[in-house]
């Protein structure tokens, strides 16, 4: 995954939702980061009525476009309050008329990154994503943050940035992201491989020991050219026993930031979400990237 990312902005996505609060703190400290504008997107669906209308449409339509202004207004004042010193170098608003999930995926074609709260107004909180997050976790064409409103990790920026290691492509990009991540955030990458992805899970029986020295050389080997490329960052690995998801969201609690890819081994290209990166990015306890590899 390139990190080429010249002429090209962050959107996050708003809604007035304490998740979308959320999403535009991290947004920004992202921007800010990277020195790339962001863009605060607010998209006003169309109304869909199957009777006449008069006069009353236009007051509706009066009604959805003074809502925009003030949650565009509302992220505005929400982003000056909450970054601190991370001020992205440019910060621009934009409505969209259209349906929500497709806006936001189209908007992926022409971003760097689109950031969104992991379930706005009418969401179901951890246990299942909102439409538009699964939406673009499953369609997005460029890397897709998922932000909860509980994911804050400023009074700790040590925490390590976490990484799901499965040699995919999907997964490859994913370790392009984390490696870039951790660098640029000074901090440690933990990157968690499950044994079920090597190809022995059958073969271990109770005999973890012996192919323990097995999972940490494959391991190696798929981190060995990052590891040159980023030399700054220690790595430490991590091997369990299959179910990487399970995994993955335990050790969330312990970081800044989770880095998977959009699908793993066996997938073919417009599946939806892999069930590991599904998983991850509806439970995780940090907010989850879902990386994708250009070969999607």
């Amino acid at each position: 995954m390139s990190m080429d990312s010249a002429g090209l902005s962050i959107i996050v996505g708003v809604d007035g939702s304490a998740q979308s609060d959320a999403a535009v703190r991290w947004a920004a400290g992202e921007a800010a980061m990277r020195g790339m504008p962001l863009i605060l997107m607010h998209v006003v669906a169309p109304i869909v009525v199957s009777w006449p209308v008069g006069p009353a449409q236009a007051n509706i339509t009066e009604w959805q476009e003074d809502n925009a202004r003030q949650i565009v207004a509302h992220a505005q004042d929400t982003l000056r309050a909450g970054v601190g010193d991370a001020v992205p170098p440019d910060v621009r608003t934009e409505v969209r008329y259209a349906g929500t999930v497709g806006a936001f995926v189209d908007a992926t074609t022409e971003s760097w990154m689109v950031v969104v709260g992991r379930s706005g107004h009418g969401g179901l909180g951890r246990t299942v994503l909102g439409s538009v997050s699964s939406g673009l976790v499953h369609h997005a064409q460029c890397p897709v943050a998922v932000v909860h409103e509980t994911d804050t990790r400023a009074a700790d920026p040590t925490r390590p940035v976490l990484l799901g290691v499965d040699g995919s492509p999907a997964s490859e990009a994913a370790t392009a992201f984390a490696f870039d991540e951790a660098s640029r955030r000074g901090v440690d990458l933990v990157a968690l491989h499950a044994w079920s992805d090597v190809g022995v899970f059958g073969f271990i029986g109770g005999s973890w020991p012996q192919h323990d020295d097995l999972g940490y050389e494959v391991l190696a080997e798929r981190l060995a050219g990052w590891q040159e490329q980023y030399p700054d960052v220690t790595v430490h690995r991590r091997i369990v026993c299959d179910q990487p998801g399970r995994w993955l969201v335990d050790e969330s609690e312990n970081a800044q930031l989770v880095v998977v890819g959009s699908r793993g081994r066996g997938g073919f290209a417009g599946m939806l979400l892999g069930s590991v990166s599904s998983a991850v990015a509806r439970a995780a306890k940090a907010p989850v990237v879902v990386a994708r590899s250009s070969f999607e």
